[in-house]
């Protein structure tokens, strides 16, 4: 379950990003007695003395840097899984992650048998519009072999500042022919509304089942372009004439709350959608609008342990209000709200959780340390409809589900395609994964519970340099197409029955 985890146990939580230049530190507290100002001083001077101790006479010479980060880190690590400090080396790839934006040539990648392996090109991409396919191999990057690179180091060489070159050579999965190609990076904005299928544009297709005019849309996280997209979708799927919606949010570890508030607003005209409060910020309540909601048709919200946060309050808000029917398995339980606080002007950042946010019932959400099954903390399936799935059905699903989100890219030159019917390498096996925006991930993330918080762990397959072996196997073959989502299935059978009354009434 790596893969699995990859994405999870380093989620983005639920981030205030908007609030990011605007967040006022307190660094004097006037209702401070002089007793308690004296102590403060005192433990200031014990960590510069700490500071200046080892710095002066470890045995090794150590940069002072290297120490205040350490102890920085040490003190967030005191606090709870989802406060960080995020370093000058992190920052971009930080804010990378909450825009889902970066400099790149747009690909996904994996190590598969020792080989940095293409996943799937991303749509519209310079890859993509340079021919780039999913099984290709990179063996070399700016004229680097990649034998034995790490995806870490991978990804670091392919993205950059946008406008700038970067020259990598392919060895054809379908061919085995030498391919080099320079490509000019650009801003590769990663998608988090999808559908289950891509069209003959690889545009995705929202309407799963044209005969009965059920939508299907997943969200992947919430970032600043979610709700635009969304739209989108919603404008695509009116236009078919759609009669009822899945909601897709399995494996969704949350993102920015602003986005997590407006896709809620969209399925619901009045009420609470979600408050938040803390210590030392105000209770902040916020509230649908009548204004372009969207109504008339039934609705299923899937969710599963990996769906938290935003995702959570999402799924709670719809619950709550009784616009969705919530399908699958108990969420992840993650209620609170993390602040970035710019340090060095920009240059590092705090992510401090500041707050608690709290579902329109008033029901906990967050799963605190210790807590059992028997507690209330994240969001139930509504009555009935409870479907967990066995690991083995889960890994199955996950290889079924990316092998349907490859994009197959453009057509190759003639020269480039003798063997057509040749199918390309599978490159859904549980092994690690990136994308060019997933470097760094694990530093900056934090979505899981205190007993484990979800991290992006990197770990290569066995290094076969040797096994020039290209298998092949059918695209579309017999277990995936013969794998049956249960989960999706209890969906499509509530929404049947909805539609049939939809009509009636």
């Amino acid at each position: 379950m790596i893969v699995l985890l990859v994405g999870i146990v380093a989620g983005q939580g639920l981030v205030i990003a908007d609030e990011v230049s605007r967040t006022e530190v307190k660094t004097d507290d006037p209702a401070l007695t002089d007793e308690q100002k004296k102590e403060y001083f005192e433990l200031f001077k014990l960590f510069a003395d700490t500071i200046d101790q080892v710095e002066r006479n470890y045995v090794k010479p150590i940069d002072r840097r290297e120490l205040v980060e350490a102890a920085i880190r040490g003190l967030t690590a005191e606090l709870d899984p989802y406060s960080n400090y995020i370093s000058p080396q992190e920052i971009d790839s930080f804010r990378s992650g909450i825009d889902s934006e970066f400099g790149g040539i747009g690909i996904q990648v994996t190590i598969e048998r020792g080989r940095l392996t293409i996943i799937s090109p991303l749509a519209g991409t310079p890859a993509y519009e340079a021919g780039l396919m999913a099984g290709d191999s990179i063996i070399e990057i700016e004229g680097e072999s990649t034998d034995g690179i790490s995806l870490d180091q991978a990804v670091r060489q392919m993205k950059g500042k946008v406008g700038t070159p970067v020259t990598i050579t392919l060895q054809r999965a379908r061919t085995g022919k030498r391919e080099s190609f320079t490509l000019k990076r650009e801003l590769i904005r990663i998608e988090t509304v999808l559908g289950d299928t891509r069209d003959e544009q690889d545009r995705w297709k929202y309407l799963y089942d044209g005969t009965e005019k059920i939508g299907y849309i997943r969200i992947t996280a919430f970032s600043r372009h979610t709700v635009r997209d969304l739209r989108k979708a919603f404008k695509e799927l009116t236009s078919q004439g759609f009669r009822g919606l899945v909601l897709d949010l399995r494996y969704n570890p949350g993102g920015l709350l602003s986005s997590a508030v407006e896709v809620s607003d969209m399925f619901i005209s009045s009420g609470v959608i979600v408050s938040t409060e803390g210590r030392n910020t105000k209770k902040r309540v916020w509230k649908a609008v009548r204004a372009d909601t969207f109504q008339g048709f039934p609705m299923v919200v899937l969710v599963n342990e990996y769906s938290a946060s935003a995702s959570e309050i999402v799924a709670a808000c719809l619950q709550d209000h009784g616009r969705a029917v919530v399908i699958g398995t108990r969420t992840w339980g993650k209620g609170s709200v993390q602040n970035v606080v710019e340090l060095e002007d920009g240059k590092s950042a705090l992510k401090l959780t500041t707050a608690s946010y709290q579902r329109p019932s008033g029901k906990n959400i967050h799963r605190f340390y210790g807590a059992t099954k028997e507690d209330q903390w994240g969001v139930h399936p509504d009555d009935g409809y409870v479907v967990e799935l066995e690991d083995k059905e889960e890994e199955d699903y996950l290889k079924y589900r990316r092998s349907r989100d490859i994009v197959k890219g453009k057509a190759q030159p003639a020269a480039d395609t003798e063997n057509s019917s040749e199918q390309s390498r599978e490159a859904v096996e549980e092994t690690p994964v990136k994308s060019e925006v997933e470097d760094g991930q694990g530093e900056k993330n934090g979505d899981g519970s205190q007993e484990v918080s979800p991290v992006r762990e990197d770990s290569n397959s066995e290094p076969s340099p040797d096994n020039d072996e290209e298998e092949t196997v059918e695209e579309t073959s017999n277990e995936q197409t013969e794998f049956q989502d249960r989960v999706l299935a209890k969906a499509f059978e509530y929404l049947r029955e909805q539609i049939v009354e939809f009509v009636q009434k």
